[in-house]
């Protein structure tokens, strides 16, 4: 079975529409930000999806979202990771997020094992910009968000 995550599109109305969106910690993606970028997400198994999403925005950023969350059609990553999601408007401080972190042997064979941020850095952004930095996958949340709006 192909491995599932769940998230949350957090948006909120300014001069236009923003989306929160958070760039992933660790080595691999320090020097990519074009595509590189994500809803808070994380993957689950026997979990409701909505709590694990709950729980995984919570663990990324340090905060706890409420609100009306409204269900976005699933989508599939490159990699075949389906991810469901939901949008709910709210406003948190993308320069207060505070992620868990993991464990990894780097570099690379070293015997050495660092720890990282899941989540090295969080941003608001505008729909067009979001389009340009979100995983190319998940533009179809920043769709479906607009459909929802209009």
């Amino acid at each position: 079975m192909a491995k599932q995550s769940a998230g949350i599109l957090l948006f909120r109305k300014r001069t236009g529409t923003e989306v929160f969106l958070i760039h992933p910690g660790g080595p691999f993606f320090a020097k990519k930000d074009l595509g590189s970028w994500s809803v808070p997400k994380g993957e689950y198994s026997e979990e409701d999806p909505l709590m694990a999403a709950k729980r995984e925005f919570r663990e990324e950023t340090g905060f706890d979202i409420l609100g009306n969350f409204v269900p976005l059609l699933p989508i599939k990553q490159k990699g075949g990771k389906v991810v469901v999601a939901w949008a709910v408007e709210g406003d948190i401080d993308a320069e207060a997020v505070v992620s868990n972190t993991f464990e990894i042997i780097w570099p690379p064979h070293s015997g050495k094992i660092q720890t990282f941020p899941e989540v090295d850095k969080a941003g608001w952004f505008s729909m067009d910009l979001a389009r340009e930095k979100i995983n190319q996958a998940q533009i179809s949340f920043l769709d479906q968000l607009e459909v929802l709006l209009a």
